[in-house]
């Protein structure tokens, strides 16, 4: 799972084997920019509603490992700004079924135990994938902690692309499943994200979608009296 714009957020344990160091004839570095005017996380704003950029760096072998870094601005509230995630994994395919599988570290080095990691796992056929992302590693504390070590994110998605035009519509749904949540503390939540983006060569591609996010403003995390309200954000990007 490369974590750019319209990855829903969205994501590979790493195959020893394919540690072993691959000859550079046979791999691709890339590169990727972007700005959004909501930068949302599997449903919820990580910038208080508000514009975000973002940028990468990608390694991938013939081979089918990849690594990379992935880094945006932020706005918790709390005097964090910005995340950087490193990830690492292995994709190919079995006949027309594609997988992929890795792990991922979210980092906030201006924050205060907010880092967490992640081992993904996903599926795809034509233009459906499926998957998930268990949390094995957090600096979580606390009763009502999110993003600690045993969280579930499960997601199924679609992406359509409309002919020759360059245009694309995406659909996805995706549910977050939290160890600490209980009937006195809810965290759970499911959201939508829906888009249509539009691929303008050299110019990058521009995206507009929707995020709804199925969260009670009484969730003792994420509550608050926007959460179940649609949201509207736009994107650009482009990869080198």
């Amino acid at each position: 799972m490369k974590k750019t714009l319209i990855a829903t957020s969205i994501a590979s344990a790493v195959s020893l084997s394919a540690l072993a160091l691959p000859s550079v004839a046979a791999a691709e570095v890339s590169a990727n920019v972007g700005v959004v005017s909501n930068y949302f996380f599997r449903g919820v704003t990580q910038t208080d509603d508000s514009a975000a950029v973002q940028g990468g760096l990608d390694y991938e072998h013939e081979s089918g490992f990849y690594a990379g870094t992935w880094a945006s601005t932020v706005d918790f509230g709390d005097g964090t700004s910005y995340e950087a995630d490193l990830y690492a994994g292995y994709g190919g395919s079995l006949g027309d079924l594609g997988y992929d599988v890795g792990y991922i570290y979210y980092a906030y080095p201006d924050g205060d135990d907010l880092d967490f990691g992640e081992i993904y796992g996903s599926l795809s056929y034509s233009y459906f994938t499926a998957g998930l992302a268990y949390t094995v590693n957090s600096q979580a504390s606390g009763d009502i902690a999110a993003f600690d070590t045993g969280d579930m994110y499960y997601y199924a998605g679609v992406d359509v692309p409309f002919g020759d035009s360059g245009f694309s519509g995406s659909l996805t749904y995706g549910y977050y499943s939290f160890e600490n949540d209980s009937s006195t503390n809810e965290l759970d939540y499911g959201h939508w994200s829906a888009g249509v983006s539009k691929d303008v060569g050299d110019f990058g591609s521009f995206g507009l979608n929707l995020e709804l996010a199925d969260i009670d403003e009484e969730n003792a995390v994420f509550g608050d009296d926007n959460s179940d309200d649609l949201k509207l954000w736009i994107s650009w990007s482009k990869s080198f």
